[in-house]
């Protein structure tokens, strides 16, 4: 297994590609999310030049996971689509905070049609790179729209977490956004199990 990261500069067309459809199948096929797509690929105006990538491929060279990493001085996910999570707080503006978003660790093609399609330790470890690639960019500290099951899982994990405000119902699920903050240092532990997308 082999995770790498980078910017859209970095990856070759097929890898984006690969990438698009593998977010296709995870948030749109397999979670049912509404999201604007274009055929059977997933992105948005949050896919940039700057935006940084994690995909996770197995020994075959099929994607098995993905994240997508922004600075939060410049536009993103939660602060355009999701302000209400942040309560009464106004949206972190920071190139020290970065978000985590687009985040799924699961291999599609094994997936039977009535399993949850919510991971494995791989998120764990994909979570490791994350904060080594922020920290490298100047960034303390991580935040993400999160299922309230995630919280529980960082706390285990021996990460740093907390809630920006209390949680709200969305399409049936509640989240909140999530702070984690950054520990480059940190690695997840041989015995750890984690089930999450974001």
């Amino acid at each position: 297994m082999e995770i790498i990261a980078g910017t859209v500069d970095s990856f070759s067309a097929g890898v984006l590609l690969d990438m698009a459809r593998y977010r296709h199948q995870v948030f749109v096929e397999k979670l049912g999310w509404k999201l604007d797509t274009r055929g059977r690929f997933e992105l948005d105006e949050f896919d940039r030049k700057d935006t940084i990538y994690l995909i996770a491929r197995d020994p075959q060279g099929l994607i098995v996971g993905t994240s997508r990493l922004l600075p939060t001085h410049r536009p993103y996910l939660l602060a355009s689509v999701f302000p209400q999570l942040l309560g009464d707080l106004p949206a972190p503006c920071s190139p020290h905070i970065w978000e985590l978003s687009r985040f799924a660790a699961v291999d599609v093609a094994r997936l039977g049609p009535s399993e949850d399609p919510h991971g494995s330790s791989l998120a764990l470890d994909m979570l490791s790179v994350a904060m080594q690639a922020v920290a490298g960019h100047g960034g303390q500290r991580l935040i993400s729209v999160s299922p309230l099951g995630v919280e529980r899982i960082l706390r285990r994990a021996g990460l740093r977490a907390h809630r920006a405000a209390p949680p709200v119902l969305i399409d049936g699920t509640y989240l909140f956004a999530c702070y984690i903050d950054v520990d480059k240092a940190w690695r997840p532990r041989p015995d750890r199990c984690v089930d999450t997308t974001r």
